[in-house]
């Protein structure tokens, strides 16, 4: 009975405060928020920036895995931990960061040319937006064509039937960009088959001594694991592994 009373008087409570504050509460101010320029002068502007901001944006992780060093980076140090058989070591993280970090050093030259010709003409207003992104291909374009194989670039040109440019700039950025994306590919699992070579050895190794041994329940895996990190630390893997990455893009 008591708690049915409690449970009462606390409704009651609730709706006198909300019925109080209705009675006496003031209407919303109506809010609109307007994109443009304050001065008038170019209206709209503003508003196309923003658009084109957030395009940019929403493709970024795109431009970055397919038209930069990324990919080769990124599928090569992932033949690293899958040769080495630690299967979370080092964390995924950690691969994706350094990759990332070795994409921006590798294509800092490329960046700060977009930088040069492109962006600040652009931000200044000296280049319309059109200007802006055929300015900033042009160096896309060089790097990309710097490391396709002509033999991927061929394949796409002819699907398209595109003619034979006189220069990388008037390669179309819809044939370059597949056509480099693949050769990546190429390229990043010839250079994680070498990188395999010396550890599945190893494997082999560990395997045929195991099983003259007659240690038949004993996983390989276990034993060359420590032997693989060996020679890994040995050799100064790391060091190598990068060293190759840098000198395989020549720029």
């Amino acid at each position: 009975m008591n708690n049915k009373c409690l449970l009462s008087i606390a409704v009651a409570l609730l709706l006198a405060i909300f019925t109080h504050g209705h009675a006496y509460a003031e209407p919303l101010p109506d809010v609109s928020i307007n994109i443009g320029n304050s001065n008038g002068e170019t209206p709209g502007t503003s508003a196309l920036s923003i658009l084109l901001l957030i395009t940019v944006l929403s493709v970024a992780p795109a431009i970055l895995v397919l038209m930069t060093s990324f990919t080769r980076i990124v599928v090569v140090l992932g033949f690293v931990r899958t040769s080495l058989g630690t299967a979370t070591t080092p964390p995924t993280q950690v691969l994706i960061g350094l990759a990332m970090f070795l994409t921006f050093f590798i294509m800092a030259p490329t960046f700060s040319q977009v930088n040069e010709v492109a962006l600040q003409p652009y931000l200044k207003g000296e280049i319309s937006q059109t200007e802006a992104f055929e300015k900033a291909s042009v160096p896309m374009k060089k790097f990309m064509f710097q490391n396709t194989r002509e033999k991927d670039l061929l394949l796409f040109m002819e699907y398209t039937k595109t003619e034979k440019p006189e220069s990388y700039e008037d390669i179309p950025i819809t044939v370059l960009v597949p056509a480099f994306a693949i050769s990546e590919l190429k390229t990043a699992f010839q250079m994680g088959f070498m990188i395999f070579i010396p550890f599945l050895v190893i494997d082999m190794i560990v395997s045929s001594v195991l099983m003259a041994m007659g240690m038949m329940m004993l996983p390989p895996v276990m034993i060359s694991l420590p032997f693989k990190l060996l020679l890994f630390v040995l050799v100064d893997g790391w060091y190598l592994v990068v060293r190759s990455l840098l000198l395989s893009f020549g720029t």
